[in-house]
């Protein structure tokens, strides 16, 4: 029996299209990946499970008794009590057979004669021990103290008021006590979004031992490869299945793709000759075939690939790099008594792609702001070579100015290769970026979050500077303008040093890396590595 249905739902905001006749369930062990474009329906979908979105026409029903779990990036746990204590709650039943277990320990010891009543006892005991293993409750403390090594937490963090905590880490938090409350169905909003590649790596073995079905909004490639059974794409308002995990949806998605376009072809005849036939007709008839005609024209057109490299290189063309850029020598940087790296030297030279990886907390991060000059070095020095321009993803996601439409924010920084490239190559290269005519229009403030995210890697990508600093670039991106941003940084002739905890991402781009805390480091030491 199915413990999510949706049955022919459809979904409008205002004027705006969102799901249509869209047809769902979810089967007890279950693990479904769902992914598609910004806007796409995801977020809404899930709201529809939750009931907090009704559906325009269609049903959703939730069976009786199913317990439904709920965290999203944005998701943060609130109290005065300590997040140790507010996870041992969780565990109260646990905690009672412990107390009565424990006290028919101590009877049976008062009173070891046989009789009716230690078989009383030892028959109770059996019991308990059955409800023990019913519940895994052998082992919660280890558990709970698991699930906040790996999500970061140290003593200090445990110890103080859940109030007290950053939003961060309330956020990792509330996906600590979700995940061991252990419900019937979870439903995870981009839950690896601040977490680093152990806390990711932790979350993926959590999921080996979860009995429950999980539905997943995601765009970590690795992490939906390691852990779902299928994988739901939103895409024009309704719902495509692919069995199985994401490299297995790549591969059929492009059969699907293929079949489609062989479809096309004999659609597009059949409908040629009855055009022709529309033809001989009434005057309204003729006008009907003419936007017929019309929208073959434009499925044809939108349907043809477009050479995405050949985009990518043409805007690049015309962009020259030193060879050395930036020289970092005996770097050094503490926090009181925590050495984030000590005596680090590297060079940023054209072509390198630098990926910064490690621990949350490790000093990535503070090496992208002492690169950029935002925070000063205690001993060391970064030489910048003279007219290599730098730009910072950070720094213009934080600065763009609400005010402002997209098309200006992209097109009129300083030395944007948007005044060097054709007209044509940098337009092309918005639309891959998903920005309609209609959205370069917009003001900035009228965007999502995500939609912003796009503003601001364009705006990085056409800066024209040399080096490209990028610390979590694919945190609000979706999977296809992740996937351009990759071509481009492939083929960008100068140099990127990005900090990500994304593994497909890293693996594809990284051709240089900075490792912080790798096994058997000292304190502050970085290894500096050929990917």
């Amino acid at each position: 029996m199915s413990l999510i249905r949706l049955n022919d739902v459809t979904v409008r905001f205002e004027n705006t299209q969102v799901l249509r006749e869209t047809f769902f369930r979810l089967e007890p062990g279950d693990r479904v990946g769902m992914i598609g474009r910004n806007g796409s329906g995801k977020t809404t979908l899930i709201k529809l499970i939750l009931g907090q979105v009704t559906p325009d026409s269609g049903t959703v029903t939730v069976d009786d008794g199913v317990k439904i779990g709920y965290f999203s990036q944005f998701s943060e746990l609130n109290g005065a009590a300590t997040i140790t204590e507010v996870l041992d709650a969780l565990f109260v039943e646990i905690k009672a057979v412990e107390a009565e277990l424990a006290s028919i320990d101590l009877a049976i010891a008062a009173d070891s004669s046989a009789g009716a009543e230690l078989d009383r006892l030892i028959h109770r005991q059996s019991e308990l021990f059955e409800d023990m293993d019913r519940l895994d409750g052998w082992d919660y403390p280890r558990r709970i103290d698991a699930a906040l090594t790996i999500l970061g937490f140290d003593e200090a963090h445990r110890s103080c008021a859940i109030d007290e905590l950053s939003g961060g880490w309330r956020n990792r938090a509330a996906l600590a006590k979700i995940l061991l409350e252990a419900p019937d169905v979870l439903l995870l909003d981009e839950p690896t979004n601040y977490l680093d590649v152990a806390g990711v790596e932790w979350l993926e073995s959590w999921f080996r031992d979860f009995k429950g079905a999980a539905v997943i909004v995601s765009h970590d490639r690795t992490f939906l490869d390691a852990v779902v059974t299928r994988i739901i794409e939103l895409e024009n308002f309704h719902l495509h299945e692919y069995p199985g995990n994401f490299g297995e949806y790549v591969v059929q998605k492009q059969f699907r793709l293929k079949t489609l376009e062989q479809q096309f072809v004999h659609e597009s005849e059949l409908l040629a000759f009855e055009s022709e036939g529309i033809a001989d007709r009434r005057e309204a008839q003729k006008n009907a075939s003419r936007k017929l005609g019309s929208q073959l024209a434009t499925i044809k057109k939108s349907r043809t690939p477009r050479p995405v490299d050949k985009i990518i290189t043409e805007i690049y063309g015309g962009l020259h790099v030193k060879d050395v850029l930036c020289r970092v020598e005996m770097l050094s940087k503490a926090y009181g008594e925590k050495v984030l790296f000590n005596d680090l030297s590297f060079e940023i030279r054209r072509g390198n792609r630098i990926v910064v990886l490690g621990a949350n907390g490790s000093g990535k991060t503070t090496l992208l702001r002492v690169l950029t000059g935002e925070e000063s070095a205690d001993h060391g020095e970064v030489d910048w070579a003279k007219g290599a321009g730098m730009v910072s993803y950070n720094q213009v996601l934080a600065e763009l100015d609400d005010t402002d439409t997209v098309s200006h924010a992209v097109n009129a920084l300083e030395g944007s290769l948007a005044f060097t490239a054709t007209r044509k190559s940098v337009n092309r290269f918005l639309t891959m970026f998903q920005f309609s005519e209609a959205d370069l229009k917009q003001k900035i403030g009228n965007l999502s979050g995500g939609q912003k995210a796009r503003v601001a890697m364009a705006q990085c990508l056409l800066s024209g500077a040399s080096v490209l600093l990028l610390d979590e670039p694919t945190n609000h991106l979706d999977m296809s303008s992740t996937q351009v941003m990759e071509r481009a940084l492939l083929h960008f002739p100068g140099a990127v040093v990005v900090v990500s905890h994304d593994r497909f991402f890293t693996d594809k781009i990284a051709n240089r890396r900075l490792i912080f805390g790798s096994e058997g480091a000292e304190a502050g030491e970085v290894e500096v590595a050929v990917a």
